[in-house]
C-alpha cells in the first residue's frame, strides 16, 4: 500500500537537508547567512511587471494557455536566438514554452525514455539532469567532468559502448560553473551522428557571464537540430524565478514529443506570465548588463574573502555560483559532514557537493544571492571558523 517505486529511486532533495540545523539555530536568535539555494535575490524590472499588471487586468488572459506556448511568446523566442545566436528557428515546430526550465527537462526525459534506455549525465550536475531521467526509468551513468579537458575524450570513449539515448548537458555548469566553447559543442554534435543519441543542452546561465566571456548555445553548431534541442529559464537573466517560465528550441521531433506529453499534463504557464516574457525578451536589456556587474562584484567580494581567510578558489567566468573544494584540513570529513559544521560554528549555509554527485564530494557550491553587507559578514564569521 505504502510501496512507491519511483519516490523510492530518490534521496532528499540536497537543500532540505540541513532545514533541522536552521530551525535549531534561529531558534536561538541567531542569524543564518544562507549561500544555498540558487535563489535569485533581486527584483524583477518594472517594465516586465508592468506588462504582467496589464495583461491580467485582460479578463481574456484569465482562460487556459496552448500547451506549447502563446504563439507570440514562441515568435519572441525565437527572434531572440536570431539576435543573439544568429540561429534560425520554426516558431511552429522547433520551440516550445515552459513551466521554467527544470519541468521542461523533466517532462521531456518522461516523454522520449523508458527502461531499456541508456542516458550519459556529466558528474557532478545539477540533480533535475540526472533523476529526472531516473525517474522515467531510464538507466543512468554519470561521466566524471574532472578532469575537464578530457571529458570530451571520455565521452566519446562511453557512447561507443553504452549506445545512449541521450545525453544531457549544462554549460555554463550548475554547480561546477565549467564553460566550454563553440568547437566543444561540434564535437558533441559530430558524436551525436555518428551514434545516433540525443542530445538535450541546458542553457540556464547563458547570460550570467563576466570577464567577457560569451557562452555558445549549442544550437549554433550547423546541423544541431538533427539531433539536439537546448533548455532556457528566465529565472536567472530576469530575475524571474518565481513566475515560472522558460523555453525548449531544437529538433521538432523531441519538441513535438514535449508538447505531446505536456498537453496530458499540463495547460502550460498562466498567459500574462508569458505575455511578461516577451516584455522581457524584447524590451530593455539594461537590467541584464547591471545583474552581470551586480554578480560579478559579488564573486569578487566572496573569492578575495575567502582567500583572506585561506581558502583556494578560482573565479569563475559565469554563473551566479561559486565550485570549491573543500579546504584540506577539513575535506575528510565529505561534503555534507562539513556543511553541517560550516553552518554550526559560522552560521553559514553552502551546498554539499555530494548533492550533485559522487564526484562532488571534495567540493561546495556557492550561491551569489547575498547582498554585500551579509556576505561580508559571512566572511567575517568564516574567517574566525578557519582560523580555529
Amino acid at each position: 500500500m505504502n510501496t512507491f517505486p519511483r519516490i523510492k529511486k530518490l534521496p532528499p532533495y540536497i537543500f532540505s537537508a540541513m532545514d533541522q540545523i536552521k530551525k535549531d539555530i534561529i531558534a536561538t536568535g541567531a542569524d543564518i547567512y544562507d549561500f544555498g539555494l540558487g535563489n535569485p535575490d533581486q527584483p524583477t524590472s518594472p517594465h516586465i511587471v508592468e506588462a504582467m499588471r496589464e495583461a491580467v487586468l485582460n479578463p481574456a488572459s484569465h482562460r487556459y494557455a496552448p500547451s506549447r506556448g502563446i504563439i507570440e511568446l514562441r515568435r519572441s523566442i525565437c527572434h531572440w536566438y536570431e539576435k543573439k545566436y544568429s540561429t534560425q528557428l520554426d516558431p511552429e515546430t522547433e520551440a516550445i514554452v515552459t513551466i521554467g526550465s527544470k519541468e521542461g527537462l523533466a517532462h521531456l526525459a518522461l516523454a522520449i525514455l523508458g527502461d531499456k534506455d541508456n542516458v550519459l549525465v556529466p558528474d557532478p550536475c545539477y540533480p533535475v539532469h540526472y533523476y529526472g531521467c531516473l525517474i522515467a526509468d531510464a538507466k543512468v551513468e554519470r561521466i566524471s567532468l574532472f578532469p575537464e579537458e578530457d571529458f570530451l575524450d571520455r565521452l566519446e570513449k562511453t557512447v561507443a559502448i553504452t549506445k545512449p539515448k541521450l545525453l544531457m548537458l549544462n554549460f555554463p555548469g550548475n554547480p561546477t560553473t565549467q564553460c566550454v566553447d563553440l568547437s566543444f559543442f561540434e564535437r558533441v554534435i559530430t558524436l551525436a551522428k555518428k551514434y545516433q543519441f540525443w542530445v538535450m543542452h541546458d542553457l540556464a546561465y547563458a547570460d550570467l557571464v563576466f570577464d567577457g566571456y560569451k557562452a555558445p548555445s549549442i544550437l549554433q553548431v550547423p546541423g544541431a537540430k538533427e539531433v539536439a534541442v537546448e533548455s532556457y529559464t528566465l529565472s536567472k537573466t530576469y530575475s524571474m524565478a518565481g513566475w515560472r517560465v522558460g523555453f525548449m528550441c531544437g529538433n521538432p521531433i523531441l519538441i513535438d514529443a514535449l508538447a505531446r506529453i505536456k498537453s496530458y499534463l499540463d495547460y502550460g504557464s498562466f498567459a500574462p506570465v508569458q505575455i511578461a516574457a516577451i516584455a522581457a525578451l524584447e524590451g530593455p536589456q539594461d537590467s541584464v548588463a547591471e545583474l552581470c556587474q551586480l554578480y560579478q562584484h559579488r564573486r569578487d567580494l566572496m573569492c578575495e574573502g575567502l582567500k583572506e581567510a585561506g581558502w583556494e578558489v578560482n573565479k569563475p567566468k559565469a554563473s551566479m555560483f561559486l565550485w570549491l573544494k573543500i579546504p584540506e584540513p577539513y575535506r575528510a570529513l565529505g561534503s555534507m559532514e562539513f556543511t553541517k559544521l560550516l553552518l554550526r560554528k559560522a552560521h553559514v549555509v553552502f551546498s554539499a557537493g555530494i548533492g550533485f554527485g559522487q564526484q562532488g564530494d571534495d567540493y561546495i557550491r556557492i550561491s551569489l544571492v547575498e547582498n554585500n553587507e551579509r556576505m561580508k559578514k559571512a566572511l567575517a564569521n568564516i574567517k574566525k571558523f578557519m582560523k580555529k
